[in-house]
């Protein structure tokens, strides 16, 4: 009786540390992606931007507008012209659902425009659903909120 107690709490714990394991690994893989989407802004790599979203992603800007979709996003990029402004998403918060390959991201972005020095002139908070494709997580939508300046 105690063996088999012993032995199921053993594998009780591998089990619980597999898991544990598998949710640091997802969540560096988000990070992973996060960071080099946070490059791609500041090289004003729009396509590479894009890369990291599904087709039918949805966006709501910091002023609130909804984007529906990769193209509609393409299009509000590129209408802002050889802006100089690029923004730096901070995380603070992943949360993965391993079942649903589904995760939660939330945290502070920052806007900057290097005409205007080293300082954020624009920044609130942001929100991202991420979803595991085939080729890795992928953000399926974000919501940005303006809440300083």
């Amino acid at each position: 009786m105690r063996i088999t107690r012993n032995l199921l709490f053993a594998l009780l714990s591998i089990f619980i540390f597999t898991s544990e394991l598998q949710s640091q690994s997802n969540k560096e893989q988000i990070l992973a992606v996060r960071n080099a989407s946070n490059q791609a802004l500041k090289s004003y790599d729009n396509e590479k931007v894009l890369s990291y979203l599904t087709d039918d992603v949805l966006t709501t800007t910091g002023n609130g507008t909804l984007l529906s979709g990769k193209k509609a996003l393409a299009e509000y990029i590129f209408e802002g012209g050889e802006s100089k402004m690029y923004w730096v998403r901070d995380t603070k918060e992943i949360v993965v659902n391993e079942k649903r390959g589904l995760a939660w991201e939330s945290g502070i972005w920052n806007g900057y425009d290097p005409e205007k020095g080293g300082h954020s002139i624009i920044k609130g908070n942001y929100s991202a659903m991420w979803t595991k494709e085939s080729q890795g997580w992928k953000i399926k939508s974000q919501l940005f909120v303006s809440l300083d300046q």
